[in-house]
């Protein structure tokens, strides 16, 4: 019996990459976790993440008795579902920049070929509300022109078909991301009543203000010229090993594994601990601890440090109790620095933190992409090859 775990601290940056102009300039001194830290004056303490080899890493500590290195994002931009995607095994194409205001009447025209509904419901704004139930618009919340957003009342269209008009929007649409989603307990009313025009230039529902989370919410993202078929989730699906999704990584992974889509950090770090230990069979836990990502967005250092703290406190607690032949990768996704001076997502080298009793002291470098990971764990668990990315497991065992 063998399990692997991967825990990803989600937005937990270590430096701006050497590309960082090309995208946005003025992050180019981003970085997380000194930010944080240098802010905080000793306030954050995470021992564990740095003997795990964040000390060799970014102050030249020595180095740990563990495997460690850090890896660039192949993905363009800094996103959590594209990084996600990369992770898994594969790398997103290049997308583009689309805005409602650009792109409205060849969305209507596709998708009154499909067979849609679909009308202008407030004038002047170039958004779609189709079938009376859903409403196309850009997506506030991330970087100017990445996502089309897809916001729904599941009593007027249940979730099923939420999800089918969203792929119809993927397929018209080259943007990072489509995202599909929705809720019971909000109203088409309610939504189309949260429809701003934000900077002028993004026409979208404000969707914190929409009702739309909560009990029965339910999302489906879709990236742009992404493998899902040949990634880690999938791959190990199809061959029968069990594959836990805990946290963020319900919502960003694709597999048919269980999936729990836990945001409280306190609560996750529980229902993980739980789920190892009941989990007698070889089986993959990938978990996403959101909220670092969440307070990075909030521009709150004081906050994010704190939950710094407590999973450095978890990992402490729980490494020593894993079983002999169990390995876990500790890494991000991309960075999300509180100090920059924005609440967006900044594109710095991500760590890659692996223990584990049978796990090497070797240092395993600079990785081109975090798809070496997914690569890792197919060859952990004997599986057919990820899309891309190169394995290092002989390096860490």
């Amino acid at each position: 019996m063998s399990k692997m775990m991967l825990l990803v601290l989600d937005g937990f940056g270590i430096g701006a990459m050497d590309d960082c102009v090309d995208y946005v300039p003025e992050d180019c001194d981003a970085n997380t976790y000194k930010h944080i830290r240098k802010v905080k004056k000793g306030k954050l303490q995470i021992p564990t993440l740095y003997k795990l080899g964040l000390g060799a890493l970014v102050d030249q500590q020595p180095a740990p008795n563990n495997a460690y290195g850090y890896s660039k994002l192949a993905h363009h931009g800094a996103d959590t579902y594209l990084g996600h995607q990369e992770i898994a095994g594969s790398t997103p194409k290049k997308s583009n920049k689309r805005l409602m205001k650009d792109i409205h009447g060849e969305m209507k025209k596709a998708l009154e070929k499909e067979g849609y509904e679909v009308t202008y419901p407030i004038e002047s704004f170039p958004v779609l509300l189709v079938n009376g139930g859903a409403v196309i618009g850009d997506n506030l919340e991330s970087v100017v022109g990445n996502i089309i957003n897809v916001s729904a009342d599941f009593n007027k269209m249940p979730f099923e078909e939420v999800k089918k008009l969203g792929e119809v929007v993927r397929a018209n649409v080259d943007t990072t991301r489509v995202i599909a989603f929705g809720g019971p307990h909000t109203s088409i009313e309610r939504i189309l009543s949260c429809v701003i025009n934000k900077k002028e230039v993004q026409w979208g529902v404000d969707t914190p203000n929409a009702n739309v989370y909560g009990e029965g919410y339910n999302v489906h993202h879709m990236g742009y010229g992404v493998d899902i078929d040949n990634q880690f989730p999938m791959i190990a699906g199809r061959h029968g090993l069990k594959v836990h999704r805990l946290g963020k990584t319900a919502d960003v992974l694709h597999s048919k594994g269980p999936a729990d889509p836990i945001v409280n950090t306190t609560e996750l770090l529980k229902k993980v601990t739980e789920t190892y230990k009941r989990e007698k069979d070889d089986a993959a836990l990938l978990v996403n601890i959101q909220e670092t990502d969440l307070a990075g967005h909030s521009e709150d250092v004081d906050w994010y440090a704190d939950l710094l703290n407590e999973a450095d406190e978890w990992l402490k607690g729980f490494i020593p109790e894993m079983e002999e032949n169990d390995v876990i990768i500790v890494m991000a996704d991309h960075g999300n620095d509180p100090t920059i001076g924005h609440s967006n997502h900044t594109r710095e080298h991500v760590p890659i933190l692996v223990a584990g009793k049978k796990v090497k002291k070797n240092y395993i470098g600079q990785r081109d992409t975090m798809a070496d990971v997914g690569a890792t764990f197919c060859d952990f668990f004997g599986l057919p090859s990820t899309a891309e990315g190169t394995s290092f497991l002989d390096e860490i065992l």
